[in-house]
């Protein structure tokens, strides 16, 4: 389970663990925004959301550029969604023009999906497999991918 952690300015800036969030807490560089129910980790609330007590400047953020493409990134954007079946949990990533038939290895090419749903498909394109993408690929934004 991770914590969404907000800027001062309540922009997404990343995750992390509850064992880190607690840490913010104890430190208190951070204030919980919103937080499961009623339990609590000693005198905090187990957070779901951290919001920063100070601003922190990220220009990283706004840096030109493309995202830099990963299998996480992908599994990521499309928020662990088989682009196959639809369903949640997907584990791996497939490239929708196979590699072997000339498909690149970046954004534009690349899907979450189900091992089952990847082995079935196989060396074939979805229209060759009949299984149409719900989804086209695109690259995504950084704040895409923070959430």
């Amino acid at each position: 389970m991770s914590v969404i952690v907000l800027n001062a300015s309540y922009e997404p800036l990343h995750t992390v663990s509850i064992q880190h969030a607690i840490r913010m807490l104890v430190r208190e560089v951070a204030v919980v925004e919103e937080a499961h129910g009623e339990r609590t980790i000693g005198p905090f609330p187990v957070p779901r959301v951290l919001r920063l007590v100070r601003y922190v400047v990220t220009h990283w953020r706004y840096a030109a550029g493309r995202m830099k493409y990963s299998k996480h990134g992908v599994l990521r954007r499309d928020r662990f969604r088989c682009a196959y079946c639809g369903l949640e949990n997907a584990d791996t990533m497939d490239h929708v023009q196979p590699r072997s038939r000339g498909g690149r290895t970046e954004w534009l090419n690349a899907v979450a999906a189900h091992a089952a749903c990847n082995e079935r498909k196989g060396n074939r394109t979805p229209g060759e497999a009949d299984m149409p993408l719900l989804w086209q690929p695109w690259i995504p934004t950084r704040a895409e991918l923070v959430i």
